[in-house]
This record gives structure tokens, C-alpha cells and sequence, in this order.
């Protein structure tokens, strides 16, 4: 909304272009949704939001590693080939309430990081492979699903499912308190 109303206010768009973008932005329920409002009005490293285009990840005799602020897709395809994929969601934005993801190891790595409060469900096939996933209960009505279906020829699918530390800014945040 911040982008829409500054380019109203510098001309970029008429009052009834905006207008239509806001009620656009308010009934948005993708982020694809949100983006292709702002698309023309900024660069793509203004963008508030910013959907990657790249439906995959593959680490193929390397590391390959997604963190920070970035929108994970409904469906997801990870490829570790006698390498490494990190997927850090502690910062992620979730496209979807139920995301699958679609693992395929043959001599790797996969490392999925989660924050407390998603739900993860693995279903494998493993052939000299192993996977470790942290042991929660089982999801309540309403919590985020990562969903992850691996295929493991010689490697391993490993959840870390990480708690912000006590007294730190996002331990707070979680809480609904303002964080220090």
C-alpha cells in the first residue's frame, strides 16, 4: 500500500488507478497477487515483496542455500546430488498454509531449518539413506504444513525445528510483546 500511495502522490498513478490497485491489494490472496500491482511502479530491489522465479533449488556437487526474507512457493523441487541444500524458513514467507516439497537425494544433503509453530510431515523413500525430522505433536487445525516428500538414494532429509532463544527480539515478537 505504502508503494501504490507514494506513486499516486508523485503522479505515477491516477487517483482511479489507485484506487482500483488498493481494492485489488486488499483482496489479494497470493503474493503473486501483490506483486504484479507494483510491478511496473519500482525496481525489482524495491519491490516489497519479491517472488522468486526459480521453482527449484539444486545443490549438484555444491552447496546451495535459501535464507532470509524470500517466498517459499506451494510447491517446491530440491535436487542434492552429491551436495548440499539449506533451506533456512525462519524468515520466509509461506506462499501457501500447506507447502510440499519434493526432495530428491542421491549421495547429499538436504537440511530443512523451521521456526516453532509449523508443522512438518516427511514421507520417504529411502534406499541406503536416512532422515531425521524433529519429533512435535501432530499438527493443530490452522497451523502451517511443509510437507516433504523425499526420495533418498545414499543421503538424508534432516528438520531442524529451531525456538527463538528467551529475551531476544524475535522471542518476543512471538510472544506479542514489541521486542526490545
Amino acid at each position: 500500500m505504502a508503494v501504490l500511495t507514494e506513486a499516486a502522490a508523485d503522479g505515477r498513478l491516477t487517483l482511479g488507478e489507485h484506487a482500483e490497485r488498493a481494492e485489488r491489494a486488499y483482496s489479494a490472496r497470493t503474493l503473486g497477487d501483490l506483486t504484479v500491482l507494483t510491478a511496473d511502479l519500482a525496481v525489482p530491489s524495491a519491490q516489497p515483496i519479491r517472488v522468486d522465479a526459480r521453482r527449484s533449488v539444486a545443490g549438484i556437487f555444491a552447496r546451495e542455500r535459501r535464507s532470509g526474507r524470500w517466498v517459499v512457493p506451494e510447491s517446491l523441487a530440491v535436487t542434492a546430488v552429491f551436495g548440499e541444500v539449506i533451506l533456512d524458513l525462519r524468515e520466509a514467507l509461506l506462499q501457501s498454509r500447506h507447502v510440499t516439497i519434493y526432495a530428491t537425494v542421491i549421495g547429499g544433503h538436504v537440511e530443512l531449518i523451521v521456526p516453532d509453530g509449523i508443522a512438518v510431515v516427511m514421507t520417504e523413500t529411502a534406499v541406503f539413506g536416512r532422515r531425521h525430522a524433529g519429533d512435535g505433536p501432530p499438527p493443530r487445525p490452522g497451523t502451517p504444513v511443509i510437507e516433504i516428500r523425499s526420495l533418498a538414494l545414499g543421503g538424508r532429509v534432516r528438520v531442524r525445528v529451531v525456538t527463538p532463544r528467551r529475551g531476544s527480539w524475535f522471542a518476543g515478537l512471538r510472544r506479542g510483546g514489541k521486542g526490545r
